[in-house]
């Protein structure tokens, strides 16, 4: 009989093309299945088989767990009774003993061959989704196998994937054999043996279709660098030549639109906007808003964030329906973009003007002259009057040597007594509102000032209560009070169990 078990690992090894080492696994299992089937109280039981003569024992197993823990005794042991067996043994380790053998022969058959048969299918998955993974192939192509709960299931010759509901194109009507493709986001092996997850509203998936279309992009002559989609409605991509003969745009465009609408059909009618890459953030910001005309830009880096000012006629154009197209220009370029007509602009620059005005004024005892010649030299703040290098300031012809000292000194001694100011502001403070990731000493003294003091305090706050208060951005806001809050969800220490009463 054992070598007849060799036989079939063998055969089964050769028919499924799986090794040899996932048959014995699966026997195995079978085995200890059916040697669990013999005892009434659900025991937990282990099988080896000698992988060179066929031979196998049985064991039984219990867990060693806390005497408290103990309430399982058809597969736990408690530490006391493990420790009178062997005084070496752990919390967590396994303890065996021999059983007798069930007979291969004798085993149920139909349960021995589910076990197996499942264990090879899985393997058999896991292999075909390894040789695909292999091929660096991130698209697959496929037919619909069905459709479960709003998912679809892809069928791809003998690799199965999964669109999710939330990844298909809405409104898109999928019927069971529709030939359509997706792109691979990842497997999930937690789910009934491994299973490729798609999406078709991935922004890579397009990048692969234009990839599929544009034989230039395949061979390096042409980059797509980003692309940001409204799945079905619109996406923009944009693309940059590596050689200087070939324009970009129009050759994955296509002789009459010829490439651009094979990849639009694919998307359920999703219409592309094909926008010129440049290493320009404000430039390329320009290209992605395209067709409105761009009056001039602001662009803050430490915001990461730019001030786009269009004329009244291309401001609705630059929006788009619905707020979609600078939503899709924000996204492929990286950059927060606040749009305006020429007015708003004005308005805020004078805004602007006006409060660093009193800024300079206030805290570097100047008049209204010598301000607005320092905001007219482009200076923003008191860091940049103490610490730009003074060759900088000497170029300013309005002043000389001994004032552009005077004007860097009050400016690092105001900025000097702004941070004491902070610093005694925040004495009251409670260290575990101080001590929060994304917490600064600016933060908590506007905070405090406010009268929030304490972590709780700052997690009863609204997020645009939080932006009103310190003037920080709305994602950080709402970050540092999910950080204040994360301590109500904990779950509280359990005090220590006593010892089993002897």
């Amino acid at each position: 009989m054992n070598r007849e078990l060799l036989l079939l690992v063998d055969a089964l090894s050769r028919e499924k093309n799986v090794p040899k080492e996932i048959v014995f696994t699966a026997l195995e299992a079978a085995l200890a299945s059916a040697t669990k089937k013999k005892y009434a109280d659900n025991i937990d039981a282990r099988v080896a088989i000698d992988r060179e003569t066929g031979d196998y024992e049985s064991f039984r197993r219990w867990t060693v767990v806390p005497d408290e823990e103990h309430e399982e005794p058809a597969h736990q042991i408690a530490i006391t009774d493990a420790a009178e067996r062997d005084p070496e043994l752990n919390l967590g380790d396994v303890v065996e003993e021999p059983l007798e053998p069930v007979e291969f022969g004798r085993i149920g058959a139909q349960a021995a061959k589910q076990v197996i048969l499942q264990k090879i299918r899985d393997a058999e998955r896991e292999q075909i989704l390894n040789d695909f993974l292999e091929r660096d192939d991130n698209l697959l192509s496929g037919t619909v196998k069905r459709i479960e709960r709003g998912s679809v299931i892809i069928e791809s010759g003998r690799i199965e994937g999964v669109i999710p509901r939330d990844q298909l194109i809405p409104k898109e009507m999928l019927r069971v054999g529709d030939r359509i493709r997706a792109y691979v986001m990842k497997i999930d092996r937690t789910a009934k043996g491994p299973q490729l997850i798609l999406s078709r509203i991935a922004p890579e998936f397009i990048m692969r279709l234009f990839e599929l279309e544009v034989p230039e992009i395949e061979e390096g002559l042409i980059e797509i660098r980003a692309a940001a989609r409204d799945p079905g409605i619109r996406a923009k991509i944009a693309v940059k030549s590596n050689d200087p003969r070939l324009d970009p745009q129009g050759t994955c465009i296509g002789m009459r639109g010829s490439l651009v609408t094979a990849v639009t059909n694919e998307l359920a009618g999703e219409r592309v906007d094909i926008v010129l890459w440049s290493d320009d953030p404000a430039k390329l910001v320009i290209n992605a808003l395209a067709p409105a005309e761009v009056q001039s830009i602001v662009v803050d880096e430490e915001r990461h964030a730019m001030d786009v000012v269009v004329d009244e006629e291309n401001l609705a154009i630059a929006i788009g329906r619905s707020g979609q197209n600078v939503r899709l220009a924000s996204e492929l370029t990286g950059w927060e973009l606040n749009l305006m007509s020429v007015e708003e602009s004005q308005q805020k620059h004078e805004a602007e003007t006006g409060r660093l005005r009193s800024l300079f004024m206030e805290k570097l005892d100047v008049d209204e002259e010598v301000a607005d010649i320092l905001i007219g030299e482009g200076f923003t703040s008191l860091e940049e009057v103490a610490y730009v290098p003074i060759t900088e300031m000497m170029e300013i012809e309005s002043f000389d040597e001994e004032t552009v000292n005077e004007l860097r000194s009050r400016a690092r001694n105001a900025l000097l007594t702004d941070a004491i100011v902070r610093e005694e502001s925040v004495e009251n403070v409670e260290e575990a509102l101080l001590s929060l990731e994304g917490m600064d000493t600016e933060i908590a003294s506007k905070l405090a000032a406010n009268g929030i003091t304490t972590r709780d305090a700052l997690a009863d706050l609204a997020g645009d209560e939080l932006v009103e208060l310190t003037g920080i951005d709305e994602a950080r806001a709402q970050d540092l009070i999910m950080k204040a809050r994360a301590h109500w969800f904990e779950t509280p220490a359990q005090p220590p169990q006593s010892g089993a009463a002897a």
